[in-house]
């Protein structure tokens, strides 16, 4: 498992991606506009590690931090090894555009996606 990208939900993301590449040095990875008012823009810096912005117009977030995203080979194994481990999974995992995704809980309260990308496991 490693870590592979921090989600940060945001209020304006025209401003939010000036500041990345601006002002913080971040170059725009590639931009996903998967369905009407959602908006995905990643960002890289130095590394493989990218930065996810997104802006949901129908499906508002608290801004900030959301999650901490870990690419994982097998899902449904490191799922079953997490919940053997006593990790409360928040979301079982669904398939989505890329591959499939579930959530584990932290004790802090810290969403950590879990991710296959299509062509593992």
């Amino acid at each position: 498992m490693r870590i592979r990208y921090a989600t940060i939900m945001v209020a304006d993301i025209e401003e939010s991606i000036r500041f990345y590449t601006e002002v913080m040095g971040f170059e725009i990875e590639s931009r996903h506009d998967p369905k009407p008012g959602l908006r995905i823009v990643l960002l890289r810096g130095k590394g493989d590690t990218l930065i996810e912005l997104i802006r949901d117009e129908s499906n508002p977030q608290e801004p900030g931090l959301y999650s901490v995203g870990m690419e994982v080979e097998n899902i449904e194994a490191t799922v079953n090894e997490l919940k053997a481990k006593g990790a409360t999974i928040t979301m079982e995992p669904t398939p989505i555009t890329v591959g499939t995704l579930a959530f584990v809980g932290d004790p802090n309260g810290v969403r950590i996606a879990l991710i296959q990308h299509h062509g593992h496991g």
